[in-house]
């Protein structure tokens, strides 16, 4: 399970954390892995739960 890291700026933006959002675009790839960049996500506490969409039925 990857999430988009577009998905994870417009979160941070939506939040007005845009210095957070430039680090995350410049640091990482265009696919997060969670197993990889977990530690970053929840320092930014950014909850996977509110970032991975269910897959449709």
């Amino acid at each position: 399970m990857t999430i988009s890291k577009a998905t994870v700026l417009a979160v941070l933006r939506e939040r007005g954390q845009h210095a957070r959002a430039e680090f995350v675009d410049r640091e990482l790839p265009d696919e997060i892995d969670p197993n990889v960049h977990g530690g970053l996500l929840a320092t930014l506490r950014l909850d996977l739960s509110d970032l991975v969409k269910p897959d449709p039925v």
